[in-house]
């Protein structure tokens, strides 16, 4: 890639972000689960951004609870038939222009299997590989300085309390670190569905530093359920 860049005016910058189903739990006990690919990392921390109306912000906010379920390639399927479903009755104007329709039963609408999470009321979904149970930390309105969309979209830290992941994907010899060449993460790149490589271009030089030297305080307050 080579020659002048040009100056553009994307409508979007979904520029390569992985995709996650969250499940929370509903006001009358029952569970859903939304994709979303609004997500970044950092320790055992994670920042989710959503509109904040919708069902999956709304009982994160009344619970302080949800699961994040990171989905692989072989759940693509099951992210499209999510795709426009919302557990939210009276749909929103925007979601109705979209052409969302309202689904009480995504986890059947999915095809997806709830099974019981261990510090969390919300379900798991038992065909993501990886499965991150999590408190909501602390919530910042984004785009505030905006009049015109201003308490639309919220960033949710949340805090992960429980890491379950296939033994498939784990490092050779290794109980806790989870092998970069076998974890292959759906990616939503400009609204299109990808797969990556599990080739690596050359070796990280991050690498070289071991993984445990960034272990956070998070790690040992998750063994403490309800703290």
């Amino acid at each position: 890639m080579t020659g002048p860049h040009v100056t553009i005016e994307p409508s979007i910058l979904y520029l390569g972000t992985p995709v996650v189903l969250i499940s929370t739990q509903n006001e009358d006990g029952t569970a859903n689960v939304a994709p979303m690919s609004s997500a970044w990392w950092l320790g055992w921390r994670c920042m989710l951004g959503l509109q904040t109306a919708s069902k999956t912000p709304q009982n994160m906010i009344r619970t302080g609870q949800c699961v994040l379920n990171l989905a692989s390639p072989t759940q693509a399927g099951a992210v499209n038939r999510l795709a426009r479903l919302t557990g939210t009755e009276a749909i929103p104007e925007l979601k109705q222009r979209l052409g969302y329709a309202y689904e009480p039963r995504k986890f059947e609408a999915a095809g997806r299997t709830p099974v019981e999470s261990q510090t969390v009321a919300a379900p798991r979904v038992l065909e993501c590989p990886i499965q991150l149970e999590a408190v909501v930390a602390a919530r910042h309105g984004i785009m505030d300085d905006d009049p015109q969309v201003a308490g639309l979209i919220s960033a949710f830290e949340v805090r992960i309390t429980r890491v379950h992941v296939h033994p498939d994907l784990l490092m050779d010899g290794q109980e806790n670190r989870i092998d970069p060449a076998k974890w292959q993460p759906l990616i939503m790149n400009f609204q299109k569905l990808y797969g990556v490589s599990n080739t690596e271009i050359v070796p990280s030089r991050l690498a070289e530093i071991e993984e445990r030297d960034y272990r956070m305080p998070d790690v040992d307050r998750a063994r403490q359920v309800g703290a």
